[in-house]
């Protein structure tokens, strides 16, 4: 909020469901409180691949942010992106209520106007503009990422009206783009790096929505849900969720824990294809996560684990990585998704 308030670039990293958009959200919410003059625009690039989708996507949320009135943002269109837009669709749907159809091959002789939109618009309207960009991490993979990386950051370091919170779901994407000192995004803004939420005010947390339905939950079973989700903000709230569906009066253990295994089971069929797609090594290497080695490269452990050479454990390392299955962080390996570490020591590998 404090970064919001004073313009300054944030870039939120952490594993995916762990509630940065939630986070950005609310934030803005308390940021808007505070200062009335502040415009929020939210753009999410997940089904982004290309720069021309980029330029159009980003063109018209950022007009659609600028005015509640279809028809100012139409002439705003016309007056800043005339030469761009050779059609405006407006539908009746508020769902979908402004489309924008610009002309690439002018685009691409000159997008620096679409780039600047945000900042002209704040300064035509006097107020300051946050634009909070989900899934950021997609532009690279447009064709030639670095060299619009650096187009962006050369025209939105510039910016005094404007700040931009930027953030994903694929944290090791992120974490290349902003914290590589070869890439053009390095020292962008203020890097947050989330952190799981505390056993303690998760505890608070469920306590207090249990309460709030009539229903009780003592702390000790509050503890084992945070516990069984490993303090993962999504599955906390959904085991949460299901153990509360379970209970007519007071929640247990025994409702807690029966809401977990049932929520494995559901997701079974998941788990069951995200291994189908790995092999042998790969599955080798979570299974000596799970029984907690810590020495992956280590001689005994490639031997025990047939993990083949030093080599291939880093290989197989970052293709888990890749695959969004594991985190690694301080030579620490850690599985991102608690639930299919569950299902794998119990169902697959039967520990």
């Amino acid at each position: 909020m404090q970064n919001f308030t004073s313009l300054t670039h944030t870039i939120l990293i952490s594993p995916r469901r762990w509630g940065k958009s939630s986070l950005v959200t609310k934030a803005s919410k308390l940021a808007l409180e505070k200062n009335k003059k502040l415009q929020f625009c939210f753009i999410d690039l997940n089904n982004v691949r290309t720069e021309e989708q980029f330029y159009e996507y980003f063109a018209t949320e950022i007009l659609k942010g600028s005015s509640t009135k279809l028809e100012s943002i139409v002439d705003t269109a016309k007056t800043l992106l005339g030469r761009f837009i050779p059609t405006i669709t407006v539908s009746p749907t508020p769902e979908s209520n402004l489309q924008l159809r610009l002309n690439w091959s002018e685009v691409k002789k000159q997008p620096d106007d679409i780039i600047e939109l945000a900042e002209r618009l704040a300064i035509n309207h006097n107020t300051k503009y946050i634009v909070c960009i989900d899934e950021f991490q997609n532009i690279s993979e447009f064709e030639n990422p670095e060299a619009f990386q650096k187009m962006l950051r050369a025209h939105w370091q510039k910016h005094q009206n404007v700040a931009y919170c930027l953030y994903g779901s694929k944290r090791h994407m992120l974490m290349d783009v902003f914290t590589s000192p070869s890439m053009p995004f390095y020292k962008f803004g203020d890097i947050v790096f989330l952190d799981k939420i505390s056993t303690d005010d998760w505890v608070k947390f469920i306590v207090g929505r249990f309460n709030d339905t009539g229903k009780i939950i003592d702390t000790n079973s509050a503890k084992l849900i945070a516990e069984l989700a490993e303090r993962h903000s999504y599955y906390v709230q959904q085991l949460a969720q299901q153990s509360w569906l379970r209970t007519e009066g007071e929640c247990t253990n025994d409702n807690v824990s029966e809401a977990f295994e049932d929520l494995v089971l559901q997701l079974s069929m998941l788990f069951q294809s995200i291994t189908d797609g790995l092999n042998n090594s790969q599955i080798n290497l979570l299974k000596a996560v799970i029984n907690n080695v810590e020495q992956l490269s280590s001689k005994a452990t490639i031997q025990e684990y047939r993990l083949g050479t030093s080599a291939n454990v880093l290989k197989v390392k970052k293709a888990l990585v890749n695959k969004e299955i594991i985190d690694i962080q301080n030579d620490t390996v850690a599985f991102l998704d608690p639930f299919y570490k569950y299902w794998l020591k119990k169902y697959f590998f039967k520990i």
